[in-house]
């Protein structure tokens, strides 16, 4: 068969980029402890379900948008500096 035809790999990739995205979403990313602007300590926090931890190092909250996603690794990046 021709590209794009029942057996190529495109409906697979296209059902992976989906479950990956989805997982990126539902598993939310929490919300680390931290330290503002002022110099005052924040505990950390759990976002709900389909949501994940937004802001900058320091302020953070919980959103929806993927485009301020602030991963855990990106929290831990903001302590060491």
């Amino acid at each position: 068969m021709g590209s794009g035809g029942p057996r190529s790999g495109w409906p697979l990739a296209g059902t992976l980029l989906v479950a990956v995205a989805a997982s990126m979403v539902a598993g939310g990313e929490d919300c680390l402890w931290y330290v503002d602007r002022n110099g005052s300590w924040h505990p950390g926090f759990d976002c709900e379900l389909f949501t994940f931890c937004c802001g900058t190092c320091q302020q953070r909250y919980c959103c929806r948008d993927p485009l301020r996603l602030l991963t855990e690794r990106q929290q831990r990046h903001c302590r060491a500096f």
